[in-house]
């Protein structure tokens, strides 16, 4: 596919000071983090304490923000599922970290399965849900057209082959399935106002960065069709928190708070949140 020149300069603030480019898809719209890791090398851009959704740790403001988040946005979620009302509820979660969402999905009548890369959250997940949750490369193996809600939840952004697993979705979901896909919005106010140093960039862990239109593009291709778009209101705050850290040095939790809200009211208008939610369906 042909790419232009590059959209911004960004830097892994988490684990290695490397910094990557950020090019953008002519095609599609989306941004790719260059130079991408190679495959065996991504794991250890995973391995520090601080990456928040390997752990179930509240050492810090940030972490206990995010875990005050992470719970409210749980009902949100089992809601959102539960409204397509299907009879035989089953769910596959992609890469669903320390299971919570599973777990609550489990506690309300699912029938479900998950799959997560990273060995220590697995092992957490496993430990909530009755080990129900697999390793990555598992998921080829599970049977076609299966499920009737396989969710994302900032997921899409980290898979190393983007058209493959997009046709993998469309492979495990039944035909009146439902695909939910949550990831960041680098269409934003917050994204503009933080540039190369907004934490949802998050290079090189996030392989991908995605505006509302090239998920349409993408999902187009595959004969799948974004149905409804929802807010993710949250994510402005706690990723404008990090932002600062990033930018300054230190957690400013008064112009963070600003610089999220600014971005909730703006996006009232443009629909253009921090993070959005999209309901795709097959056409």
């Amino acid at each position: 596919m042909r790419k232009t020149k590059t959209y911004l300069k960004v830097k892994d603030y988490s684990v290695s000071g490397e910094s990557f480019q950020l090019i953008k898809n002519s095609t599609h719209g989306y941004l790719e983090t260059v130079p991408k890791p190679k495959a065996d090398k991504l794991p250890n851009y995973y391995k520090t304490k601080d990456y928040i959704s390997h752990t179930d740790a509240k050492r810090n403001l940030f972490e206990k923000i995010y875990h005050f988040v992470r719970s409210t946005s749980l009902r949100k979620k089992l809601k959102l599922i539960n409204s397509f009302n299907y009879k035989r509820k089953t769910l596959l979660d992609i890469g669903c970290g320390t299971g919570d969402f599973l777990k609550t999905a489990q506690e309300n009548d699912w029938k479900i399965v998950g799959i997560e890369p990273n060995e220590h959250a697995r092992k957490i997940a496993n430990s909530k849900t009755n080990n129900t949750v697999l390793d990555s490369h598992k998921i080829y193996g599970l049977k076609e057209h299966s499920f009737n809600v396989i969710t994302l939840w900032h997921v899409l952004e980290h898979v190393p082959n983007l058209e493959e697993y997009i046709g993998l979705f469309k492979k495990l979901l039944k035909p009146d399935g439902t695909l939910i896909i949550a990831v960041p919005n680098y269409k934003s106010f917050d994204a503009k106002h933080y540039k190369s140093y907004w934490a949802a960039y998050d290079a090189p862990r996030h392989l991908w960065h995605f505006s509302r239109s090239s998920i349409s593009k993408l999902f187009g291709e595959a004969s799948m069709q974004v149905v409804k778009t929802l807010p993710m209101k949250f994510d402005s705050y706690y990723v404008s928190l990090l932002s600062e850290k990033y930018q300054t040095g230190r957690m400013n939790i008064f112009k963070a708070f600003i610089v999220g809200l600014l971005s909730n009211l703006k996006a009232k208008h443009s629909n253009e949140y921090s993070s959005m939610i999209y309901i795709i369906k097959n056409e």
